[in-house]
């Protein structure tokens, strides 16, 4: 049986610290109303869709800095949001900043997650590539800070739903290929990116005219060498005195955006995407039990980088 999911691109526009919860809850629902009049399964939010993207910002009071995280979800501000996924049948993906406790220690995540039609979760991913820096950097138009206000997460999960393998990433993730070969080698058909994506790149200019560029050439490869979709959705426009990206779009298997977000404001962008087109990859150039070589990639998990081994130590050269 084909297996189709009508997906929504559900983009925002900036987000004032100013804004309530409650009024970016609501500009959420309405983008939800939009894709249940266009008949969607699925709609996809941007990465920290509750909030400003408070990274961009150094804070020394704890206090502070945990306002921007929720410690339960659904909270009371978010209930609405599952109520009408409840109502309309049409599921979610949301990214959010994340407090919880575990072990007895308080951990704060940037996080997704995955919402069934029946609102329940059923998925949940914390970012694994915290780009920028951990201290505050005057120099800065603006700072990056999710190594400070952030722990990295464990690994790229993929889980049946949807009538398919869906998977998660944030942002960062979407630039480093290890993160969809993670998910492919787990047969992944979907997978949902929130972003929010500066034009500008303090430590390198050079770079900013290419961004909106970098970001489609990233998860059209992704899509493309592992058969999947991959759905990536931007919280855009001038943000607290910053120009972000949008470009949400819809990726096929095949590398092809199929549907695009066209301005930097609230919006959705649609999809008709029929998962079984994903065999056509799957089962002929990215056959990866046919065609993958994993004695020749050793280097990939033993080496962090250039100069150092995975575990942190210099890089062991031979003899």
């Amino acid at each position: 049986m084909t297996r189709f999911v009508t997906i929504a691109a559900g983009q925002l526009g900036p987000i004032a610290r100013t804004e309530t919860r409650t009024a970016v809850v609501a500009r959420l629902m309405a983008l939800m109303r939009q894709a249940h009049a266009n008949g969607c399964d699925l709609i996809v939010y941007p990465e920290l869709a509750l909030t400003t993207f408070f990274p961009r910002w150094y804070f020394e009071d704890q206090t502070e800095i945990d306002s921007f995280f929720e410690r339960e979800m659904p909270g009371p501000e978010t209930r609405a949001l599952f109520d009408l996924a409840r109502e309309t049948g049409i599921g979610f993906y949301l990214g959010y900043a994340e407090l919880t406790v575990e072990a007895g220690i308080v951990r704060r995540y940037n996080t997704s997650i995955l919402v069934e039609k029946s609102g329940a979760i059923v998925a949940r991913y914390r970012k694994v590539h915290l780009p920028g820096h951990a201290e505050h950097e005057p120099w800065r138009e603006f700072q990056h800070l999710e190594k400070r206000y952030f722990d990295p997460g464990d690994g790229f999960g993929v889980t049946e739903a949807f009538g398919g393998v869906m998977g998660m990433a944030i942002c960062n993730d979407r630039r480093w290929s290890e993160t969809y070969r993670v998910m492919g080698l787990q047969g992944v058909e979907m997978v949902m990116i929130g972003y929010n994506t500066p034009v500008h790149n303090p430590p390198a200019p050079e770079h900013d005219d290419l961004s909106l560029f970098h970001n489609h050439l990233v998860m059209q490869a992704g899509a493309y060498q592992n058969g999947t979709f991959v759905v990536g959705v931007a919280k855009a426009g001038v943000e607290e005195g910053v120009d972000h990206i949008g470009g949400s779009c819809v990726i096929a298997p095949s590398g092809e955006i199929i549907a695009r977000c066209t301005t930097k404001g609230d919006e959705i962008a649609l999809a008709r995407c029929d998962l079984d087109l994903c065999n056509s990859y799957k089962r002929t150039t990215f056959n990866f039990d046919v065609h993958r070589q994993p004695h020749a990639y050793g280097m990939i998990v033993e080496r962090k980088g250039v100069t150092l081994m995975a575990d942190g130590t210099p890089v062991r050269t031979k003899r």
